[in-house]
């Protein structure tokens, strides 16, 4: 029997802070795409275990693990100057209607 998987709310906040915010993120688009923690660990080579880390927000998940997965779910990150990231982040929330 298949497991259902429940989609998981996006993060509203753009800005990415912490290690779980990205967890946040992956989780959401995972879990939007139907897929088990199995199936998308399966989908882009790494360990459940590894994508379990990562989504709950532990900070030992290497940086270039974390980027494969994100972009293999569809989820983009973006980089900008600590001086400009508070106008980048309203421009994202109000895109969003």
């Amino acid at each position: 029997m298949a497991r259902r998987v429940v989609p998981t709310a996006f993060p509203t906040a753009p800005q990415l802070r912490t290690c779980e915010e990205l967890g946040a993120a992956v989780r959401a688009a995972r879990t939007a795409s139907g897929l088990t923690l199995e199936e998308a660990a399966l989908a882009v080579s790494i360990a459940k275990q590894t994508l379990g880390d990562l989504e709950a927000g532990k900070p030992t998940v290497g940086l270039g693990i974390a980027l494969r997965v994100a972009q293999a779910l569809g989820v983009s990150l973006f980089i900008a100057p600590a001086g400009e990231a508070e106008q980048i982040a309203q421009l994202i929330h109000e895109a969003r209607g």
